[in-house]
């Protein structure tokens, strides 16, 4: 039995007390034990936590019985033991994916209670009704009680009178006897089925009140699905019924004024999700908030948007670019957005009429503007959707796509912003209990000791709180402090999990089976792992551990993790200006990250320790006696030992040599000096003169939210290249979650032809008037030795260019032809379909020649150069190659080329 909630098992363990019940674990050392005495004594046995099916009990599941004489016997383990027929075996788990071998799935029943819209819906219907009007879920309980008692009345009256007649001797209609219990019967069986109309009746009257609250467990049970997509993505996002029902029932207790059950279910709802909003938004990475945001508002707000809209957005429609549309693209439209202009075109063509791209003027604004998102036409503003927006942007502008879909989901969910409140782990501690870990999820350079260290010592005291690094040897440590513990009533934090990812299945048992002390807490650490365990992520308390997102959030953690006494210590202003510094250098530093490579070359850790090292630095030069011109040590500390301690590029030093002289000096920390005062630390930004915590908060609450380019030194334009990289990431991840995990693992000719149409579509198109797929290219050969360099590579690039389409395409048709149910399935089909079902280019393909990760851009990029290249040969054959621009992006070895180039040119 499947049964994530475990409730399916405690009703069979009721059910079945009465037939000699025994209860083991797979993982106890008894269990060998019991399951000998359950088989010879012919006990009713029920095993837990089978997250995979043990080799000991294959000869029982297999019935290989021995009869020895009267008797049978089966072997178990190394002993042949004695069966008895009434032995019964139950094999529960809460895993909802266990691994069940090929060789075990005929030899077992599996029953799946995993929960399913339909029972989870009615689940909150219940909790609703209990909740709003408990008398209605108190009158369907004694229906429901007085309709089964009627029925058995009922089936008694049927077996008496059955009985009755078998017993009866001699003529039936002489026997008053049995007449009169004849009529008895039938005047009671009429009483009963009259009692039951009437119950029915009842029932059907109390489900049409029920039913007033079906749209909210409705939209709570679709809720429930939408978030559990996000495993998908990332195997850290996993989320539990049970800590789904909390929330839940947290929205009903919340206080909405509505004057009718209507307005209150439509007000529920908004809480339901905003709440839960919330509750998964700490558990992600930020990079993946708004694609959760987008993925949410297409799952809860469908109504938000059109016949195929969704699926144009996710690049899942194919159009063709003519010569003719070529020439009707207005002039203001960058030519590398056709492609895109074409897809709305032929997707929506009303829609594309009605914008009237022809007409310049109309959309010279839109054009122009840096927030082009918010400064559509007038004209259009009531003829088209908020998503139609996206889709406008996403065609034309898609240097600002990151902040239109930031824009319309903010509008579809009802919120201002997408990120959630400043989380710590002080607020974290306020929902945790002993029973349930509160894991933290850290990011790459994060580190959470410090700061859960303080916590520690601020709620329970630092001599009640443990600490284990896990790592090799560590496992039986960690247990035996888990248990001293959790007994004691202290704190452990498990470090590293995410190293022995192969043992915390036992860990995960063990919590299930402990009974802690109230004051006891568990906290785990770890990054994200494919393998971590699916039950031990859903019965955790989640919160990722990173920077938070923007300038503004980032000095928001900074100060919060200040106390108003740390920063107007020895009531210095220099002081208390150095430390807004700091904090603004962090942040800058950290941020900077999100325009790689133009910003850092890479990903530099930087991290919460950094900025407690700076602060402890510059607490100490302004506590000593000397407290001017310091700025040097500083600068000489920040780039040597701390922040420059990880940056090992000599560009990135230049950058981070300037951002300490431009932020750490007399000039803009001049203390409370009134010809000081007025030197900015950035644009718009001037610190206070001022030693006071509240004026410093002041100042941030007021900050914008928005980071602008300038605020790290880079250009204006710098955001364009940075929202094209990250919408596509978000449109990447998007296509993830579509995607059918079934689908994935075996072969459904329906799931296969939607999923997989778009491809051989687009491939259908891509070829369309050529002949690449039928072209016969010869290998390209010169035993005369006249052909010069550039000529032999382009020649060889051209045979290899048409290898590569035609190796693609029969591929691709080896997989039409599954799907059509006109060829067998081979390894080599399901490998190319399983890339492709997952958005990823097949790996076959990429041996050939690498390219885009994405496959629809694979496709489209192999086919263009192709073609590109047939033009290079005409070229070379007409001799007017060198004497034209050249393109190298078409070109899959560009680097060959221009040795070929260097060849031809040594030799004339």
């Amino acid at each position: 039995m499947i049964d994530p909630s475990s409730r399916a098992t405690e009703w069979l363990k009721v059910h079945m007390k009465d037939a000699r019940l025994e209860v083991v674990n797979q993982q106890d050392a008894n269990f060998s034990t019991a399951l000998e005495l359950a088989v010879r004594f012919g006990k009713t046995l029920i095993i837990q936590e089978m997250d995979r099916i043990e080799p000991i009990l294959y000869p029982l599941l297999r019935n290989d019985l021995v009869s020895q004489g009267p008797r049978f016997v089966i072997q178990i383990g190394e002993k042949m033991i004695d069966y008895h027929e009434e032995f019964q075996l139950f094999m529960t788990t809460r895993n909802p994916s266990p691994e069940i071998a090929p060789d075990a799935v005929s030899i077992i029943a599996e029953v799946n209670f995993t929960t399913t819209r339909a029972g989870l819906t009615g689940q909150l219907l219940a909790t609703t009704i209990q909740h709003e009007k408990p008398e209605l879920e108190v009158r369907k309980t004694e229906l429901l009680k007085q309709e089964e008692d009627l029925k058995i009345q009922l089936a008694e009256l049927e077996e008496s009178l059955l009985e009755t007649l078998a017993n009866s001797v001699g003529n039936i209609l002489e026997n008053k006897a049995l007449l009169d219990s004849l009529n008895k019967t039938k005047s009671s069986s009429q009483t009963i089925s009259s009692s039951l109309t009437e119950s029915v009746q009842l029932q059907t009257s109390l489900d049409q009140e029920r039913a007033a609250y079906l749209p909210l467990a409705e939209n709570g049970s679709t809720l429930f699905f939408v978030i559990s997509d996000l495993s998908k993505l990332n195997n850290m996002y996993r989320f539990s019924l049970g800590a789904y029902l909390r929330l839940f029932t947290r929205a009903l207790d919340s206080r909405t004024d509505g004057s009718n059950t209507d307005m209150r279910i439509q007000r529920l709802i908004q809480s339901l999700q905003s709440l839960v909003y919330q509750y998964v938004c700490r558990s992600l990475f930020k990079a993946d908030r708004l694609m959760f945001g987008l993925h949410l508002s297409h799952g809860m707000h469908p109504d938000l948007f059109q016949e195929n809209e969704w699926e144009a957005f996710l690049g899942q429609i194919v159009a063709e670019v003519r010569e003719k549309s070529k020439d009707q693209m207005p002039a203001w439209i960058d030519p590398d957005r056709e492609q895109a202009v074409a897809v709305l075109k032929s997707a929506f063509p009303s829609f594309h009429q009605s914008l009237s791209l022809a007409d310049t003027s109309l959309w010279t604004g839109f054009s122009r503007s840096s927030n082009c998102e918010q400064e559509f036409p007038q004209a259009l503003e009531k003829k088209i959707t908020p998503f139609q927006r996206v889709l406008v942007v996403q065609a034309i502008r898609p240097d600002r796509l990151q902040s239109a879909m930031n824009q319309f989901c903010c509008l579809a969910l009802g919120m201002k912003d997408l990120t959630p409140g400043n989380l710590n782990l002080k607020n974290l501690y306020q929902e945790t209990v002993p029973s349930e870990p509160a894991l933290i999820i850290i990011s790459a350079g994060a580190d959470s000791t410090q700061e859960l260290q303080e916590l520690a010592n601020e709620i329970i005291g630092g001599e009640h709180y443990h600490q284990v690094a896990m790592g090799q040897g560590q496992a039986d440590i960690a247990m035996q402090q888990l248990r001293e513990c959790a007994r004691n009533g202290e704190w452990l934090c498990l470090k590293n999990l995410h190293l022995v990812t192969a043992w915390l299945p036992v860990l995960e048992k063990e919590l299930n089976s402990l009974q802690p002390h109230d004051n006891f807490r568990l906290w785990l650490t770890a990054e994200s792992h494919p393998k971590f365990p699916t039950i031990l992520l859903q019965s955790s308390l989640k919160i990722t551990y990173e920077a938070p997102p923007g300038i503004k959030k980032n000095l928001l953690r900074s100060y919060e993790s200040w106390s108003p006494e740390f920063i107007s210590k020895g009531n210095d202003v220099t002081r208390a200006q150095a430390m807004f510094a700091l904090a603004w250098f962090h942040a800058v530093c950290q941020e900077r990250r999100n325009f790689i490579p133009q910003g850092w070359t890479k990903f530099y850790e930087f991290s919460l320790s950094d900025l407690r090292a700076g602060a402890d630095i510059i607490h100490r030069i302004c506590s000593g006696k000397a407290q001017k011109n310091q700025w040097d040590f500083i600068h000489g500390l920040f780039e040597n030992a701390i922040y420059g301690g990880r940056v090992d590029n000599p560009f990135d030093m230049q950058v981070l040599r300037s951002y300490l002289s431009q932020y750490f000096n007399s000039d803009v920390l001049g203390g409370g000096s009134a010809k000081m005062r007025g030197k900015k630390i950035a644009p718009g930004l001037t610190i206070p003169s001022s030693a006071y915590y509240r004026d410093y908060m002041e100042l941030l609450e007021n900050f914008p939210e928005d980071d602008k380019p300038a605020y790290f030194g880079l250009p204006a334009n710098i955001e364009r290249s940075a929202q094209r990289i990250i919408s596509g990431q978000v449109i990447s991840q998007l296509k993830v979650l579509r995607r059918s995990d079934e689908a994935v693992e075996r072969f459904d000719m329906e799931t296969w032809n939607t999923e997989l149409g778009p491809f051989l579509n687009l491939w259908k198109k891509l070829n369309q008037g050529g002949n690449l797929v039928q072209s016969k290219v010869q290998p390209p050969s010169d035993k005369s030795g006249t052909a010069g360099p550039i000529l032999s590579f382009i020649q060889l690039e051209r045979y290899n260019a048409v290898q590569l389409v035609q190796f693609v395409h029969s591929s691709l048709a080896s997989l039409s032809k599954v799907i059509r149910g006109s060829s067998l399935l081979t390894s080599e089909v399901q490998c190319l379909a399983g890339s492709l079902l997952k958005q990823e280019t097949p790996l076959s393909w990429q041996n050939k020649c690498e390219g885009p990760e994405d496959p629809i851009q694979y496709l489209r990029s192999i086919v263009a150069r192709t073609l590109a290249i047939q033009g290079w040969v005409d070229m070379v054959a007409k001799g007017r190659l060198m004497s034209e621009t050249l393109d190298l992006s078409e070109l899959f070895h560009p680097d060959t080329f221009l040795n070929a180039l260097r060849q031809e040119t040594a030799r004339s």
